[in-house]
């Protein structure tokens, strides 16, 4: 493969990552072990006094980014769809793949983005590997990505107005339209998008396990609703709210158990909360008694949690 430029060259280590996972040729996998090796022994320099810097370590730690074969990460270079749909897929772990008709066999990039078609990373999106990234084309596979986890977005909100009034995304600098759309998407910006994501994922997936064994506490007990507010662990705040027919509350905490009339009872919801962030979890509603039947309340994308800090 000949190679045009650094752009190319990055894409072509983060995408090989992907490659190397699933064979390759030996001399594919020869390159891609000593360029992961040289930026493993490689200083920080470039990063260690970027905004983003925690960001960065966080994702090179996690496996999710990478650096260029110089050692350097280059925060203040513009990100390549390619870049960011690697981070994405490996954050998602997918492994299943499915037919990109746009790259050819043999392509650099085409295990990759045959993941990201099968997990609804491309969707709408045109396939350019190399083309860098404005903020609402980077916010556009941000959403396709999520939408198993939090389902759709603001309707009233671009993909860049709703990941900024998420907080997941900095709105434009001073003296511009906050959600300008056309911005560049550096890669430090990126790296601190990535780890908003990958820190959702591991906390929905932990609110998943919370609610399934708080689902499994739950009986009728001589016409009482019976069970136990998992003791979960610091991260979290766990919630069990009963709202009475008079639509008065009684609520419990981590570990506390329970005990209410199930004739007294409207609806039962359920929340686990992160209290490093205050994000939600894990959102499900009971509304019918006593079959336990539940909805999923968590799926929203749009709910916003503040400025950008």
């Amino acid at each position: 493969m000949k190679l045009i430029g650094k752009t190319v060259w990055t894409s072509l280590l983060l995408v090989g990552i992907a490659v190397v996972q699933n064979g390759g040729s030996e001399s594919e996998v020869l390159r891609l072990h000593v360029a992961e090796a040289a930026a493993k022994s490689a200083p920080a320099s470039d990063y260690a006094n970027h905004p983003a810097k925690d960001a960065i370590s966080h994702g090179l730690q996690k496996g999710y980014l990478w650096k260029y074969p110089d050692g350097k990460f280059h925060p203040e270079q513009t990100v390549t769809q390619s870049q960011f749909v690697a981070s994405l897929v490996a954050i998602r772990q997918v492994s299943e793949k499915e037919s990109v008709p746009a790259l050819p066999a043999g392509h650099w990039a085409k295990d990759i983005y045959e993941r990201a078609q099968k997990a609804g990373i491309l969707a709408n999106v045109p396939v350019n590997p190399n083309k860098l990234l404005t903020k609402e084309e980077a916010a556009l596979l941000v959403f396709n990505a999520w939408k198993p986890f939090r389902g759709e977005k603001n309707p009233n909100l671009s993909n860049t107005g709703a990941l900024i009034t998420w907080g997941w995304m900095k709105a434009a600098p001073s003296g511009q339209p906050k959600f300008r759309e056309d911005l560049p998407l550096l890669r430090g910006d990126a790296a601190e998008i990535l780890r908003y994501l990958w820190t959702d994922k591991w906390q929905l997936e932990q609110g998943a396990k919370y609610a399934e064994e708080f689902h499994r506490s739950l009986k009728i007990v001589n016409g009482n609703i019976v069970g136990k507010v998992p003791k979960g662990d610091g991260d979290f705040m766990i919630i069990a709210m009963f709202v009475t027919n008079s639509n008065g509350r009684k609520g419990f905490l981590n570990n506390q158990n329970f005990n209410v009339p199930m004739s007294q009872v409207k609806y039962m919801t359920f929340f686990v909360t992160n209290k490093n962030n205050s994000s939600d979890a894990g959102a499900f509603q009971y509304t019918n008694f006593p079959s336990f039947d539940r909805i999923d309340k968590g799926q929203l994308f749009h709910t916003p949690r503040g400025e950008n800090k």
